[in-house]
C-alpha cells in the first residue's frame, strides 16, 4: 500500500507514544446539570486529553466526529487555520492513532475536510485505520447560493468515514428518514390531504428478476383478467404469501381493477433509506444556517468562521449511533457535536483547548440543558435535561522515569495497570484489590490502603494474609472460574512481597513492585 512521506514523518508517527498519561481534574463550578450523566467537556490540548481517556474509554466510543483545521491559509478569530502542510500532517497523524484505539468494534469515525488536505487525509487514514476500513467519502453541499469569487465556486466539503469493522457497520448503521419530498409518493387516494403515515401508501411492483418455478403461478384480477409474470421475470413471492396479502387487502390492482398486481406498502412501514454519499443542503444544512445558529447562541461578534450546522451533525449521529451510545469530538469548536448528541440522547465527550471551552462550549451546553430550542431541538423533541462534568488536564500520572506519582488515587492507578496489561478499559470498582480477569489470568493491585490499612509495610504489601483476601475477592466475583481453574495464575502489584520466590512460583503468582514495575504504556 502506498504511504505518505513528509519531512518529519518518523518523528510524528511516534508522537502519540511520547505523550504522557495525564489526570483529568474536574472543575465543579463549570459542570452543570446532572453531573452523573456520563458526559464530559474537557479543556486542554486534544492529544493530551485523548491519551488521558485511553485507560478508561479504549474501544468504547461508538461514533467519533472531528472537524480539524482545513489548512486553508486563512486565520479565524477562534483558532489559527494557517498551518504549513507538514505541520498539518504532524497534527493529524498522532490524533488519528489514539482515536482509532478509542473506537468501538462496531464504531465509526467521521472527519470533515475540504480539498486542501482531503486527499492527504484519505492516504493517512488508509495507513492508520487500514484501507479495507474505508466506508465512504460523503459530499456535503455547504452552500445553496452561487459564489462569484475564484475560478470555480466552492460549494462543497467532504465527510470521510472509516469503520473499525465495515461489515458490522453495515449491519448496525441506521437508515436515514425520508424527506417530505420523498414521502410525497405515499398517498391516500380517498383523501389526498391525509397526513397519517399509516394511511398513506404506494404500490410496489410484485415481480423479481429471474425464473423460480414456485413463483410462476397465474393470478386472477378482480376484473377477471389473468396475469402471469413478464418474460424473464417471476413473481416476487410464492403463491401462499400472495394469497395472504390479498386476504389482508394489501394488493392493488389499479384504478380499473385489472392491472398487474402490486403490493401496498404504507408510509409508516418504511424504515428509511440507505444513506448515500450526496448530502444536499436541504438534508444536511448549510453554512448560512450554521452561522445563524451560532449568532443566536453567541452573538454576531463572536460567531465562528467555519461552523457546522446542527443538521449535519444530526445526520452523522443518526446514521452511526443509537440512544445511549458514546460520541466523541476532539476538535469541539463551538460545541455543536456535544449539543446535538445531548439533544439526541447520546452520551458525549468533547475536547477543546482554547478559552472558548469556557466562554462558548460550557455556556452552550448549559442552554441545551435548560431546553434551548435552536438547531435540531424541535425536530428531535428536545425539552431539556441531563448534564455534564467539566474537566481540565492535570499533572502526568507517571514521572519522567515512567514511575507513578505518589499522590495518584487507587481508581486511577488501577485503570492504568489494567490498561497496560490488557489494552482494555477498566470496569472494576475501588472496593477491592482484585481488578478483574482477562482470559485465564487474574490481576490485583495493593495500593493506597485499598485493604483499609495504610501503614507502611501493611495493606500495600503482599503477605499470606493479603493474598488470602485477594483470593477471597476473586472467588466471590467468579466462583465458577475458580472452581474450574484452582491453579489460575495471578499478577499482583504491590509495594513489596514478603512471600518467598518458591511460594510465588507454587501459587502461580507474578509479583510486580510499585512504583518501579508500573510503567506508562506507550
Amino acid at each position: 500500500m502506498p504511504i505518505l512521506n513528509w519531512l518529519t514523518r518518523d518523528e510524528d508517527i511516534r508522537a502519540a507514544q511520547r505523550v504522557p498519561y495525564r489526570l483529568l481534574e474536574e472543575v465543579p463550578d463549570l459542570s452543570a446539570g446532572d453531573r452523573d450523566s456520563g458526559n464530559m467537556l474537557i479543556q486542554g490540548d486534544n492529544l493530551d486529553a485523548l491519551k488521558a481517556l485511553l485507560p478508561f474509554y479504549a474501544g468504547r466510543v461508538k461514533c467519533i466526529y472531528i472537524d480539524p483545521p482545513y489548512n486553508t491559509r486563512s486565520a479565524f478569530e477562534q483558532y489559527d487555520d494557517n498551518l504549513e502542510h507538514t505541520q498539518w500532517l504532524a497534527l493529524i497523524w498522532p490524533r488519528l492513532e489514539i482515536l482509532r484505539d478509542l473506537l468501538a468494534e462496531d464504531g465509526s469515525i467521521w472527519v470533515s475536510i475540504d480539498d486542501n488536505e482531503g486527499q492527504y487525509l484519505k492516504v493517512i487514514m488508509d495507513e492508520v485505520f487500514g484501507r479495507s476500513r474505508f466506508v465512504a467519502n460523503n459530499v456535503w453541499q455547504k452552500r445553496y447560493s452561487r459564489e462569484n469569487r475564484g475560478s470555480i465556486g466552492d460549494a462543497h466539503e467532504y465527510v470521510t468515514v472509516y469503520a473499525s469493522n465495515p461489515e458490522l457497520f453495515k449491519v448496525y448503521r441506521n437508515k436515514v428518514a425520508l424527506t417530505d419530498e420523498q414521502a410525497k409518493i405515499y398517498k391516500n387516494p380517498e383523501n389526498p390531504k391525509e397526513t397519517d403515515p399509516s394511511k398513506r401508501w404506494r404500490g410496489l411492483p410484485m415481480t423479481a428478476q429471474g425464473y423460480r418455478p414456485n413463483q410462476m403461478y397465474e393470478i386472477l384480477s378482480p376484473s377477471g383478467r389473468i396475469h402471469t409474470p413478464p418474460k424473464g421475470r417471476c413473481w416476487s413471492m410464492i403463491e401462499s404469501e400472495f394469497l395472504k396479502l390479498k386476504k389482508e387487502g394489501r394488493i392493488y390492482w389499479g384504478k380499473k381493477g385489472d392491472s398487474q398486481p402490486s403490493v401496498i406498502r404504507y408510509l409508516s412501514e418504511v424504515e428509511g433509506l440507505v444513506p448515500w454519499t450526496w448530502w444536499p443542503h436541504s438534508d444536511a444544512g448549510h453554512t448560512d444556517e450554521s452561522k445563524k445558529e451560532a449568532n443566536e447562541l453567541f452573538g454576531s461578534d463572536v460567531s465562528f468562521g467555519t461552523p457546522k450546522p446542527e443538521r449535519l451533525i444530526h445526520r452523522i449521529i443518526q446514521i452511526a449511533t443509537n440512544p445511549g451510545d458514546l460520541v466523541l469530538d476532539s476538535f469541539l469548536g463551538s460545541g455543536t457535536t456535544a449539543a446535538v448528541a445531548h439533544k439526541m440522547g447520546r452520551r458525549w465527550i468533547g475536547i477543546e483547548m482554547g478559552d472558548h471551552a469556557v466562554t462558548h462550549c460550557a455556556p452552550r451546553m448549559q442552554k441545551v440543558i435548560n431546553g434551548e430550542q435552536g438547531g435540531v431541538s424541535k425536530s428531535v423533541g428536545w425539552q431539556g435535561g441531563g448534564g455534564f462534568r467539566f474537566y481540565r488536564l492535570g499533572p502526568p500520572v507517571f514521572d519522567a522515569e515512567g514511575h507513578i506519582r505518589q499522590d495518584i488515587r487507587f481508581p486511577v492507578l488501577a485503570a492504568h495497570v489494567w490498561f497496560s496489561e490488557t489494552s482494555r478499559p477498566w470496569d472494576g470498582n475501588a472496593s477491592t484489590p482484585f481488578l478483574g480477569l482477562h482470559g485465564d489470568q487474574a490481576f490485583a493491585l495493593l495500593y493506597n490502603g485499598i485493604l483499609g490499612d495504610k501503614r507502611p509495610g501493611a495493606g500495600n504489601v503482599l503477605t499470606r494474609a493479603t493474598l488470602a483476601l485477594i483470593r477471597e475477592a476473586i472467588a466471590q466475583a467468579h466462583p465458577a472460574f475458580v472452581a474450574e481453574n484452582p491453579a489460575y495464575p495471578i499478577t499482583i502489584y504491590g509495594e513489596q512481597s514478603r512471600l518467598t520466590p518458591a511460594t510465588l512460583d507454587r501459587e502461580h503468582i507474578t509479583f510486580k513492585q510499585t512504583p518501579y514495575d508500573i510503567k506508562a504504556r506507550a
